[in-house]
C-alpha cells in the first residue's frame, strides 16, 4: 500500500509541476493535468493517506466546495466590475479592452485548481495556501509590474508551505 501511495504522490507532484509550468508560460491550467491531480487527491483522501488533514474526507470535501465557490464568486464579481467599468468609459476601444470576455482575471483552471487544492489540503491548509499564494503572487506582480499573475505556481508554493505548517504544528 505504501508503494502505491508513493506512486500516486509522485504522479500528483508531476501534475502539479506541469500545471505550474504551463500556467507560468501560457497562462492556462490544462485539464489534462488538473483532472488526474484531482482524481489522485480523491483516491488518497478516500484511503486516509494524507496525514496533514485532521478532518478526513469531510474536511476535504468542505474545502473543495469552499475553494471552488470562493473562486467562482470572485470571478463573477470581477466580471461585473469589468462590465460596469466598460460601460462608464466613452472610448469604445478602451471599453472593448475591459470587456469581461477578453481578460478574465480568474480563469476556470484557477477555479478548478482551488477545488483540487481544497481536496488535497483541507479547510485549514487551503486557507494557509491561499494567503501565502495571494501574498507572494501580489508581491511578485508588483515587483515585475504585471497586471495578470499566473496563479498555479504561487498556489503550489503556498500548498507546500501549508503542508509543512500543518505537519509541524498539527493544526
Amino acid at each position: 500500500m505504501i508503494i502505491l501511495q508513493a506512486i500516486l504522490f509522485i504522479f500528483a507532484l508531476y501534475c502539479a509541476i506541469m500545471m505550474s509550468i504551463t500556467d507560468w508560460r501560457e497562462r492556462i491550467i490544462p485539464d489534462v493535468f488538473l483532472f488526474p491531480f484531482l482524481l489522485t487527491g480523491t483516491i488518497l483522501v478516500a484511503f486516509d493517506a494524507l496525514p496533514w488533514i485532521m478532518g478526513g474526507i469531510t474536511d476535504s470535501a468542505i474545502a473543495a466546495v469552499t475553494g471552488y465557490s470562493l473562486a467562482f464568486v470572485l470571478n463573477i464579481l470581477f466580471k461585473i466590475k469589468a462590465k460596469t467599468e466598460s460601460k462608464s468609459h466613452r472610448n469604445p476601444s478602451h471599453a472593448l479592452r475591459l470587456a469581461p470576455h477578453v481578460h478574465d482575471p480568474i480563469g476556470m483552471g484557477d477555479i478548478k485548481l482551488l477545488a483540487a487544492g481544497g481536496l488535497w489540503l483541507g479547510v485549514t491548509g487551503l486557507s494557509i495556501a491561499l494567503v501565502a499564494a495571494c501574498a507572494t503572487g501580489w508581491i511578485w506582480g508588483r515587483c515585475k509590474g504585471q497586471k495578470f499573475v499566473p496563479f498555479a505556481p504561487f498556489f503550489f508554493t503556498g500548498a507546500v508551505l501549508s503542508i509543512i505548517v500543518m505537519m509541524v504544528w498539527r493544526i
